[in-house]
């Protein structure tokens, strides 16, 4: 009844088909949250006017509220929602208020019952304000309840999601994704990261989700409860996060906050409307602010719902396009914190690298050394290392500078610079392996030249400092694997080139490795 097919992939994000009982969506998704007892935009209007073919709601208050009632008539008519619906089980109540009214065995039971599509075990969130022990606790009694649910459901068409806890604590993360991965659920969700979110701690997010997706089985899906603004979307999708929800998009309407890519403006604040949706392109601010309460909500839900909507293509659009770091680098500038996440995916490098795609189908774009972690750079530095080998012969290394776009290709003063070398160490052409050197890859041999990604790239010169003592280190690496007898290097005072040079020289004398430089 249920199956997942992946169609793309970019990063850890994934573009794949996700097929349920009530019919197909394609992930990445994000998971309108919906109030069943308060809609300013209709889970029907979902559908119809904006595409959404996915919502999630929550059952403990649907069977607080409705009661028995609710099983009778089924979630999808509750919505009027035809298409696939998830449900939460209560768990966030449990963050907020310490406890619900129902056990594990009811609401899944209870779940069963209002047909839905994806369900959600009753687990206990970590939370922030707990200690190492408490923690603990969440994760054993959480996976307790997983190894319940075979016992307790009685469909097989319901796909089931069993929660990761552990919190802040990253080992206690690992083991609970250990023991999840060992029960047979469908879906993995990472527990109690709002308070995470919501202090703007999203370096401490991508540990929670890499730690957690480093344990589970990568054929699962994985969600992310609460993912907040679309600002932070192209992180979590990157991260590998198929499915995430979020009901900012109407408790900022709620309170006048008007949302845009970057972040979240009061409408008071506003002289203008940075937006062409449907909403925007027909009103100005003051428009909105004259309107009575209920209808200005109505309208600034549907504009939070366009911008929300309108990032999710974009991020599927760079996913095709095999450009979806270039997009999350300029989702990241929009925040500090954000951009300290990106930076903070070098801790995970190795792990991203294995598991995103070899080629692409675009070019790439470098842009500083922000860029030092992406996985096309970390895959060349591990490759040439462990797969590069010299010519029978090779004595000496001859590192040429890059010329930018066309850096490989021959010129007159290179011919020029290989003579030289030949007649000052006596030595034949075949003796010497030329290379380039130039940002971010540091060394790049000739006979490479055509290799993905080394001749399909742009870089914006110069490279910053990070960046050239990145190369100087790859480049002593280099000389120092490759047993070079002699090392020389042409580079020109006063540039990024001499810089680099003096870098590698100060290196090379400390290991007791030869290399001189021609300034």
């Amino acid at each position: 009844m249920f199956g997942f097919e992946v169609r793309d992939r970019d990063l850890l994000a994934r573009i794949g088909k996700l097929t349920t009982m009530s019919g197909a969506v394609e992930t990445p998704a994000f998971l309108p949250v919906i109030n069943p007892l308060k809609q300013a935009v209709t889970a029907r209007e979902l559908l119809n006017d904006f595409g959404c073919r996915m919502v999630i709601t929550n059952s403990y208050i649907i069977k607080k509220q409705l009661g028995e009632a609710a099983k009778k008539k089924g979630i999808h008519s509750i919505l009027d929602f035809p298409s696939v619906i998830m449900t939460d089980s209560g768990a966030y109540q449990i963050l907020a208020y310490g406890r619900v009214g129902v056990t594990p065995d009811e609401i899944v039971q209870y779940q069963e019952k209002l047909g839905s599509d994806i369900a959600t075990i009753l687990d206990i969130p970590t939370g922030w304000k707990v200690t190492r022990e408490q923690a603990q606790h969440t994760v054993e009694e959480t996976i307790r309840r997983a190894k319940q649910l075979e016992g307790l459901k009685t469909r097989e068409d319901v796909m089931w999601v069993g929660p990761v806890q552990g919190g802040r604590f990253l080992d206690l993360v690992a083991f609970s994704a250990q023991a999840m991965r060992k029960l047979p659920f469908e879906v993995h969700a990472l527990g109690s990261p709002t308070p995470v979110m919501e202090q703007y701690l999203f370096d401490l997010l991508v540990s929670m989700v890499l730690t957690a997706k480093m344990n589970l089985p990568a054929s699962r899906l994985f969600h992310l409860f609460g993912a907040g603004h679309p600002f932070m979307f192209a992180l979590v999708v990157a991260l590998g996060c198929d499915l995430f929800d979020s009901a900012a998009y109407a408790l900022f309407a709620q309170e006048n906050r008007y949302m845009t890519e970057h972040g979240t403006v009061r409408l008071e604040r506003l002289k203008y409307l940075p937006c062409s949706c449907r909403v925007c392109s027909k009103k100005d601010p003051q428009d909105l602010m004259e309107m009575p309460d209920e209808e200005r909500e109505r309208e600034l839900t549907r504009h939070n719902l366009d911008v929300c909507f309108s990032e999710m293509r974009r991020i599927k659009q760079a996913i095709a396009e095999g450009r979806l770091w270039e997009h999350l680098e300029m989702m990241t500038h929009g925040h500090p914190s954000l951009l300290q996440a990106l930076k903070h995916l070098g801790k995970y490098a190795d792990y991203i690298e294995e598991n995103s795609p070899v080629s692409k189908r675009s070019g790439l774009f470098f842009y500083s050394s922000v860029d030092l972690v992406r996985p096309e750079v970390t895959r060349y530095r591990k490759r040439l290392l462990e797969r590069y080998t010299l010519r029978e012969g090779v004595k000496v290394l001859l590192l040429l500078p890059g010329l930018g776009h066309r850096h490989l290709r021959r010129t007159g003063s290179q011919n020029k610079a290989l003579r030289a070398v030949c007649e000052k160490l006596k030595v034949e052409r075949s003796e010497v392996n030329v290379c380039v050197y130039a940002p971010p890859f540091g060394v790049i041999p000739d006979e490479l030249s055509d290799v993905y990604p080394l001749g399909q790239y742009e870089y914006a010169y110069p490279p910053d400092q990070e960046t050239i003592e990145y190369m100087a280190v790859r480049i002593v690496e280099h000389i120092e694997t490759m047993k070079y007898k002699s090392t020389m290097m042409v580079a020109e005072s006063g540039t990024w080139q001499g810089k680099l040079a003096n870098l590698c020289s100060c290196i090379c004398r400390e290991k007791g490795v030869t290399f001189e430089s021609l300034i």
